[in-house]
């Protein structure tokens, strides 16, 4: 039996978000990381779209996006792919940092204010992650910036990182962010999802990410 409810709230997304709105987000995500119990999370399997599914992704992608970029795009894309190959992250198995149980979408969209906390929908990628991987996942997700930017320090600050998981989140963000310079890159011109210029908006996010 499947059973549908309605939460209030509105998509966070494409707005302006307050100190409250920020800290009801962090509150939200950091109640959901920790919402499985640690002898169940133990089983439970290992989200789509991790780290070693998207390097693969990435690898598949390559061959056929980099011909067709050219520009601050094809020179931030060879960056990103060249940290990629002396990184060790095609190599590294779990990672040395706490599991979380995570939601597998950082699209703002999904995160709803009702006027006093954030409720979290779309669970369809959910599993076995960890808070640097999800965090990056919200941070580098183009809704995070494409639109009104969400204040990335100050919402990172909010969650007292160990010295192991800062390292991670940095690594899992340039990843996630070479993944965005890639998917962006397929946007069709005469049908674009996008403003014109997320590309190039990306080239440099990567760019800054890498230095």
């Amino acid at each position: 039996m499947v059973v549908m409810s309605r939460l209030p709230g509105e998509p966070l997304r494409g707005e302006p978000l307050s100190n409250q709105q920020l800290n009801a987000l962090a509150a939200a995500v950091s109640e959901l990381y920790t919402a499985v119990p640690a002898d169940v999370l133990a089983e439970v399997p290992v989200r789509p779209g991790q780290q070693h599914q998207l390097i693969a992704q990435i690898r598949s992608w390559a061959p056929q996006v980099r011909p067709r970029v050219s520009g601050a795009v094809g020179e931030a894309m060879d960056c990103g792919l060249a940290w990629l190959a002396r990184s060790g992250m095609e190599r590294a198995g779990r990672p040395d940092v706490p599991m979380a149980f995570g939601p597998g979408d950082g699209n703002l969209a999904n995160y709803l204010w009702d006027g006093s906390r954030v409720r979290v929908v779309d669970f369809e990628d959910s599993g076995l992650s960890d808070r640097p991987f999800e965090l990056a996942e919200i941070t580098e997700h183009v809704s995070s910036w494409v639109g009104p930017p969400l204040d990335i320090k100050a919402f990172l600050a909010l969650f007292g990182l160990n010295p192991a998981e800062r390292a991670r989140l940095l690594e899992c963000r340039r990843l996630l962010a070479l993944v965005w310079l890639f998917l962006l890159s397929f946007d069709d011109p005469q049908h674009p999802r996008n403003p014109p210029g997320t590309a190039e908006r990306q080239a440099v996010r990567l760019s800054r990410l890498l230095a």
